[in-house]
């Protein structure tokens, strides 16, 4: 009988084996991108993945100031926080923080893609999302993602099979 294999902690001799992954955001579908970049740190892309343990891989992301949305959300779309006081909601267009803080749209996708405990607080520090090309991260030797590996969408995938 064979037994369910579960991944050990970070600290174990037997334990996680991370990699360092850089994925260029140029003209990729904001959604799209969250949902490859969300699997990638929880580790379901490995055959050792197991739910409780964090054993995804550390994700760099660049150009994310050329990440684009389908329809009118690039004028439309609204990101809420509350102060929690009352009257204290804050609006602020998608547009808007494009132009002051474009790692902050790609950052918050991917928070929300992820379920939200102490897990994610520990996953979502494997994240780094740069604005431009640049990244401090080339001494960690990561491996640019092929945008293969990502989901196309409905047309593309038609476009592809036809």
């Amino acid at each position: 009988m064979q037994k369910t294999f579960m991944a050990k902690p970070e600290g174990h001799k037997d334990g996680i084996t991370r990699n360092w992954v850089v994925i260029d955001a140029t003209d990729m579908v904001l959604g799209r991108l969250s949902a490859r970049i969300a699997q990638i740190l929880l580790g379901k892309h490995k055959p050792t993945y197991t739910p409780h343990v964090d054993c995804g891989d550390f994700v760099v992301v660049i150009n994310a100031e050329k990440v684009r949305v389908t329809g009118k959300k690039a004028e439309q779309k609204k990101y809420y926080k509350h102060s929690g006081y009352p009257g204290g909601l804050k609006t602020t267009l998608y547009k808007d923080l494009k132009a002051t803080r474009p790692e902050k749209i790609v950052e918050m996708a991917v928070w929300r893609m992820l379920k939200h405990n102490r897990l994610n607080n520990q996953l979502i520090r494997h994240l780094n999302v740069y604005a431009g090309s640049e990244h401090p991260h080339t001494a960690q030797q990561p491996v640019l993602l092929a945008p293969e590996a990502f989901p196309l969408s409905m047309s593309q995938t038609a476009a592809v099979s036809a």
